[in-house]
């Protein structure tokens, strides 16, 4: 989720006001002053009264944001993003089933070290699917987990995607279940968990 401030903002003896979003990729201004900073060439954060000043390729950044937002600003920005493994919450801790092929090399990277053996070690599921008959499977494999246990549908991304987000949803809730969190796992996959009503 991103932060948005309207503020003053200096940049390469440029001034004036813009609207300012940070996101955990890029920092947008729009406005007297139009820039798209990638926060990964952001080299040095710092709060200065109610600036935050920031070191960019270009050159320092102020942006007038006032003591506390400017704080608040500055600890997203050096405060790194969860991994996709914290987000999924898995981990040797939280071990997951998995359903199917987890073959996208981000996905199994987060599951390293993460996969259950047996549904009765699992504390999640985790199911890839590309098409119906992999929801059904994905279903039936998750009855056997204890009861609460989360369902993470990975399903591909974007609105060309032949089996996405909109499909998956309808068919999870007319099975009963309830979306209540989506992680973007890839350029092409997300992933959406579900619990049981």
């Amino acid at each position: 989720m991103g932060l948005e401030a309207v503020c003053p903002a200096t940049w390469q003896g440029g001034a004036g006001e813009v609207k300012a979003l940070l996101e955990s990729r890029e920092l947008t201004l729009r406005g007297e002053v139009r820039r798209i900073v990638p926060v990964a060439t952001i080299t040095a954060v710092a709060v200065e009264g109610d600036d935050l000043v920031l070191a960019t390729p270009d050159g320092p950044l102020i942006l007038t944001l006032g003591a506390d937002t400017a704080t608040r600003w500055a600890r997203k920005l050096t405060t790194p993003p969860p991994t996709l493994a914290q987000k999924l919450g898995v981990g040797p801790a939280a071990p997951v089933l998995v359903i199917g092929t987890a073959d996208d090399p981000a996905l199994a990277a987060a599951l390293k070290g993460a996969v259950a053996a047996t549904p009765a070690e699992a504390r999640l599921a985790l199911a890839v699917v590309r098409g119906v008959a992999d929801l059904e499977r994905a279903v039936a494999a998750y009855a056997a987990l204890p009861a609460g246990a989360a369902l993470w549908i990975v399903h591909g991304k974007g609105p060309k995607t032949p089996f996405g987000e909109t499909p998956v949803r309808a068919w999870m809730r007319a099975a009963g279940f309830m979306d209540t969190k989506i992680s973007a796992v890839s350029d092409t996959l997300s992933a959406t968990r579900y619990n049981l009503r």
